[in-house]
């Protein structure tokens, strides 16, 4: 292995991006090194971080390991194998229930056991069951739950997308759900012949459900149910928001709820163009004809906002860029806004809010927003 292709394994490793095909080379690596350094010990936890910071150190110096050092990173290499042996491997193993270090931004699988794997970009993680046999695949951003697995009863996967970015999820029936930042979806790794097709979500998805008259397809958002034999809608149900939105694109969904408290179950229809919203609260429910578009913009990386108050534009940027903002300006607050905003950084758009609404802000040096 040469010396650039360790630092970079080794980088992953301690920031806890590694991925178990790196970990599994960089593990046989440090098997073959490990007794370049036989009295490099651990007197306590407090030397295993400063071993790790000591690492972290000279990976992050491209000065520190110059070309040609070839003892200095070899030496390297090895105190990084006897820190690794310690702490064990920091990355998500496909049989075990425990994890450690994950990143904040990642897009992580929670299985029916409680471990978690962690979706890269482009990776190709695969869901097993039990024995091995192969239920899903990711292909890029898209994770693919096979139809044709053997399973006959009811296991649940969690899908958890963070702040800042989204992913793409087929189920077992075709089913496509895209979720947006700050979203999870619980959902079967397979359908069941003769039972519902019940999912579970928080934050966000656009979903495009395979039509199957047998078996109605019904979102779970807390105290409200969307059930839908087959059609294409957006649903957004943040912990956050009062409010559970539903639009429509194409198809009819309805959407009901035992919440009002009358003892009957209130129940909408919605029609394409239809935006249906449910109060968390009060449990109220009605509908309005809407621009779709405004809705489901976030798909295409854009942020759409019309007649919405500061308060939850807010909470789309923070959910969007993946950023802390801390509006000090109540009188904002209430305050509705237009506003049309493309695939770009959120320097441009405090940028524009400043120019076109008199916003003044200011980027701390952790990156927090604050504005005054």
């Amino acid at each position: 292995m040469r010396e650039h292709e360790f630092r970079e394994l080794l980088k992953k490793y301690l920031d806890g991006s590694i991925s178990e095909e790196e970990n599994n080379l960089l593990n046989k690596f440090n098997e073959e090194v490990s007794s370049a350094n036989k009295n490099v010990q651990f007197k306590n936890e407090s030397d295993k971080k400063d071993i790790k910071d000591s690492l972290w150190s000279e990976i992050s110096t491209q000065g520190n390991l110059k070309k040609g050092k070839t003892n200095t990173w070899r030496l390297l290499a090895a105190t990084a194998a006897i820190f690794i042996g310690v702490l064990g491997y920091n990355f998500i193993n496909t049989n075990s229930s425990t994890s450690y270090n994950i990143p904040e931004n990642a897009i992580t699988l929670e299985l029916e056991d409680g471990s978690l794997k962690i979706i890269e970009e482009n990776g190709t993680v695969k869901v097993t069951d039990k024995t091995g046999a192969v239920l899903g695949q990711q292909n890029g951003n898209q994770l693919v739950y096979s139809e044709d697995s053997s399973v006959e009863e009811l296991v649940f996967n969690t899908l958890n997308v963070p702040f800042g970015r989204k992913f793409e999820l087929k189920l077992s029936d075709g089913t496509i759900a895209t979720l947006n930042a700050g979203s999870s979806l619980k959902y079967p790794v397979k359908f069941l012949k003769g039972q519902d097709r019940n999912v579970f979500i928080s934050g966000e998805a656009y979903l495009n459900v395979a039509k199957d008259s047998a078996h109605p397809f019904i979102v779970n958002a807390g105290e409200l149910n969307v059930r839908v034999l087959g059609t294409q809608f957006n649903i957004s149900t943040y912990p956050e928001d009062e409010t559970t939105e539903v639009v429509l694109i194409e198809g009819s969904v309805s959407m009901s709820s035992n919440k009002g408290g009358n003892g009957v179950k209130d129940e909408i229809l919605l029609e394409p163009g239809y935006k249906g919203s449910f109060g968390k609260i009060n449990g109220k429910m009605d509908k309005n004809q809407v621009n779709t578009e405004i809705y489901t913009s976030w798909m295409h990386g854009e942020l759409i906002f019309r007649d919405m108050t500061f308060d939850n534009i807010v909470k789309k940027l923070e959910r969007h860029y993946n950023v802390s903002i801390v509006n000090n300006n109540r009188v904002l607050s209430a305050k509705k806004f237009n506003a049309n905003f493309g695939n770009q950084p959120i320097e441009k758009v405090l940028e524009e809010l400043k120019f076109n609404y008199g916003l003044n802000y200011k980027i701390m040096d952790d990156g927090k927003v604050v504005i005054d």
